[in-house]
């Protein structure tokens, strides 16, 4: 039993040294090969907190309004749609296609309470805009020094 053991902890460091050169090799390949490559569509999102509300910044390039939903629900904004697949044309050879299509759903959990009826989107040039405001009982409050 000791004897197998060995042999194998023997090994162990050639196999991480070996794992190691892997991460790296796809770490520092040429974008061709991304080390984390996800075939669906993703959309980029910001979110910013302020003292008063949250903003929610995502980008939804060639979508329209009611290919995606906004809803809020379980203390999070939830996104989500489904961004159409183009359609290839006959005659035409692709040498490359990197736009990305598929269902999507990007949650977003609110940390604090919110001002539901508040609540504001907008939708221009691709980038869907939230604004949600912080519910006033957790907004700061100044309070003034006196001397």
């Amino acid at each position: 039993m000791v004897r197998s053991l060995t042999e194998w902890t023997s090994q162990l460091p050639r196999r991480l040294e070996g794992d190691m050169e892997n991460l790296f090799e796809r770490f520092f390949s040429p974008m061709e090969r991304p080390l984390m490559s996800y075939e669906g569509f993703v959309p980029r999102t910001n979110v910013v907190e302020t003292d008063g509300e949250f903003e929610v910044t995502v980008e939804l390039p060639g979508m329209k309004p009611d290919e995606f939903d906004l809803e809020l629900k379980d203390k999070s904004l939830w996104i989500s749609g489904e961004k159409k697949e183009e359609k290839e044309e006959k005659g035409k050879t692709y040498h490359r296609v990197e736009r990305h299509h598929g269902e999507f759903r990007r949650v977003i959990p609110l940390s604090t309470a919110v001002d539901e009826s508040q609540i504001t989107a907008r939708y221009e040039e691709g980038v869907l805009t939230v604004r949600v405001p912080k519910a006033a009982e957790v907004k700061p409050k100044h309070i003034e020094i006196k001397t």
